[in-house]
């Protein structure tokens, strides 16, 4: 009888049989992306499909090294570095991916080709919200580090939904407005459905015997769904690219129809709301009870 073995990563014939993003030139990788992730074609394409069009043609190449370096984790089994944070300023990926895997030169070359200017498509990009200060920085260069170092590390964060906040000045005074930074969604991020897990906030501990077993239970606790996302970080000059994994905080139920049925609105998204209100912004204003 023979013992069935525990899969590891695919051999060096599977990764030669798959198409490297390095062999497809830059031209040929932004027209493809352009019609088949975009579903658009020049005369229609907006300037942020074409950032979506060179973001994905990036992405490709950070993609390549990211599983390269994941499956050399998986094999090697180093020594691994955990870093914390309540913030991480990250900023824009596109410019500073290309930069860091040397290819800019050649992307703004195929887009200069295509009628597109790589400075210009860089703006459109939002900063991630993902901090406020000098604390999510250093938090970002350690994670920029790291890969560039070629140490093995993952960052572990909050992903904000409106991050902090987007000031604007009217009639002199300061007026808060939320940073939706995720408007139009984020190239850069996987979502982890898989990686779902159950955070119960409140309740307490009963103590209870069956037999002659004494066991402990959590009780009258509220639930929270947390789901990760991944964000590559590609070293500077090396083909290292290490992960930061931010967790969203997802509601346990997320519709109450009994409540809608019967009219309550509000009540039948009350738990989704209270939920997912926990990764809304990375400081609520403590002017209020609540906040504080």
């Amino acid at each position: 009888m023979t013992t069935a073995k525990t899969p590891k990563s695919r051999s060096k014939k599977q990764a030669a049989d798959l198409v490297s993003a390095e062999s497809i030139p830059v031209v040929q990788a932004l027209e493809s992306h352009l019609r088949y992730t975009c579903f658009k074609t020049h005369k229609v394409s907006t300037s942020r499909d074409w950032y979506n069009t060179a973001a994905n043609t990036v992405r490709d190449h950070v993609v390549e090294r990211w599983v390269n370096t994941s499956e050399s984790y998986f094999d090697k089994d180093p020594k691994r570095v955990y870093y914390l944070s309540l913030e991480f300023l990250i900023g824009r990926m596109f410019s500073n991916a290309a930069l860091n895997l040397g290819i800019a030169p050649e992307v703004k070359k195929g887009l200069n080709a295509l009628g597109q200017d790589m400075e210009a498509l860089a703006e459109i990009e939002n900063d991630a919200a993902l901090g406020n200060g000098g604390l999510g920085r250093l938090a970002a260069c350690f994670l920029d580090s790291m890969a560039t170092m070629d140490i093995p590390g993952t960052g572990y964060g909050i992903r904000y939904e409106y991050g902090m906040f987007r000031q604007a000045i009217i009639d002199g005074q300061q007026v808060e407005n939320p940073d939706n930074w995720l408007r139009y969604g984020n190239i850069w991020e996987f979502q982890r459905p898989e990686s779902t897990y159950t955070v119960r906030f409140y309740g307490k501990l009963v103590e209870f015997r069956e037999g002659d077993h004494v066991e402990h239970r959590w009780v009258d606790c509220e639930p929270v769904l947390a789901m990760a996302y991944d964000v590559p970080i590609p070293g500077y000059g090396t083909k290292t690219v290490n992960n930061l994994r931010l967790w969203s905080a997802k509601a346990a139920r997320e519709f109450d129809l009994f409540h809608f049925n019967a009219g309550n609105y509000e009540k039948a998204v009350e738990e989704r709301n209270a939920s997912e209100n926990i990764s809304k912004v990375l400081y609520p204003n403590d002017t209020s009870v609540l906040g504080k």
